[in-house]
């Protein structure tokens, strides 16, 4: 087994400084979910605070900090602004996959973590949009390729440095190919596009992203994959990312339970609202368990397609219970969650997107059950 993922310097409170931001932020949350904005305020918060660079190595040049307590931060903003914890979980998957890979399998990632930590970059995935197939044509040219595609679902991309996806390259020898890259917003063909106007999480900037004829240059391929397939490489993307970002759920989860229990608190006692309350606690303590398990899983298994297998479950049943929480917290609210002020509203709107990253349930109950029956992870 895998040692921890990094050793934290422990003279940061990376809990407490989230905590400390979410409630400066708090305030701006409500006006980004009210007109579709992004939540800049936060990412500049937190850039300052140096969480961007958290998670690469301390000997690279980063904070060394503890995988486990960058989740528990992102769970901890989330209670106060969940559009900020998600969007920022993102980045932090982007440093965690390959600072992982540096420390057990010594990946050639150096020169990317050590980019992240020196000039303080942030990253923008699209691998919630790509997954195994991918999307795009990458056509080969004179000293790398011409890339074409739309990426969706690109959060925090406002303030993104390196759009970090990946295309489909016809190879004449070995047929599609998926290949990975990463390409400056600034880059000529790389263009925002206004189209994150949804039900929630809506401070993410989860824009789309067009790539229009963009040079990539070979050196900027870091891997290359069968579509479609489970690669060692998503081995890593699903168990070392999702922890992170269902923590952001977790939280949301967690502010809703809070609010609720500050309202009920003031109510008539009856049976009826004690048994509420009991049912959501209930939920939320499901909630815990099952990030819990994810984030012991990415800590400590070996990577592979069982530890993916196991993590998949523990990720399905996160999102069940965070989902939940919110509405039993809406219960034992009554009518008055209903009303946008108290904050459960945007809760329950916001909590409904942990059921739309990757592995959803049905595909999720699907590879788990091809493992239990010895068929395989692929199908």
């Amino acid at each position: 087994m895998p040692d921890a993922l990094t050793t934290d310097l422990p003279t940061i409170d990376w809990v407490a400084r989230a905590d400390q931001i979410g409630q400066q932020i708090a305030a701006d949350a409500l006006r980004h979910d009210a007109d579709d904005s992004f939540v800049e305020e936060g990412f500049r918060a937190l850039k300052a605070a140096g969480f961007f660079k958290a998670l690469v190595p301390a000997e690279l040049g980063g904070a060394g900090a503890d995988y486990r307590m960058i989740c528990d931060a992102i769970r901890r903003l989330a209670t106060h602004c969940g559009s900020t914890a998600l969007a920022f979980s993102m980045h932090s998957h982007l440093v965690a996959v390959p600072a992982w890979r540096w420390r057990h399998e010594q990946a050639p990632v150096e020169g990317m973590l050590k980019r992240v930590a020196h000039e303080d970059l942030v990253l923008i995935s699209s691998g919630g949009s790509d997954w195994l197939p991918s999307n795009g044509q990458a056509m080969k040219v004179e000293g790398g390729f011409r890339v074409t595609a739309k990426k969706v679902f690109s959060s925090g991309c406002e303030m993104g440095d390196l759009l970090v996806t990946s295309a489909i390259h016809d190879d004449p020898d070995k047929g599609p190919t998926v290949l990975h890259f990463a390409v400056p917003f600034k880059a000529e063909g790389v263009k925002r596009l206004d189209t994150w106007h949804v039900m929630g999480m809506r401070g993410t900037g989860s824009h789309d992203v067009m790539l229009e004829d963009v040079f990539v240059p070979d050196a900027a391929i870091v891997a290359r994959r069968e579509p479609g397939k489970w690669h060692m490489l998503f081995h890593h993307i699903f168990v070392l990312a999702f922890p992170l970002v269902y923590a952001a759920y977790v939280g949301v989860a967690e502010g809703a339970r809070g609010r609720a229990l500050d309202i009920a608190r003031r109510k008539p006692g009856s049976h009826a609202l004690t048994a509420m309350a009991g049912r959501m606690e209930n939920a939320f303590m499901a909630a815990e368990m099952s990030l819990d398990r994810m984030i012991r899983i990415a800590e400590t298994e070996a990577p592979g397609p069982a530890r993916t297998s196991r993590a998949a479950i523990a990720h399905t049943l996160t999102a069940k219970a965070a989902i939940e929480t919110v509405e039993r917290a809406m219960e034992l609210v009554g009518g008055g969650s209903f009303y946008r002020d108290l904050g459960l509203e945007r809760a329950f709107r916001d909590v409904q997107g942990a059921r739309f990253h990757p592995l959803q349930e049905l595909p999720q109950m699907e590879l788990s059950g091809r493992l239990a029956l010895g068929l395989g992870i692929d199908a």
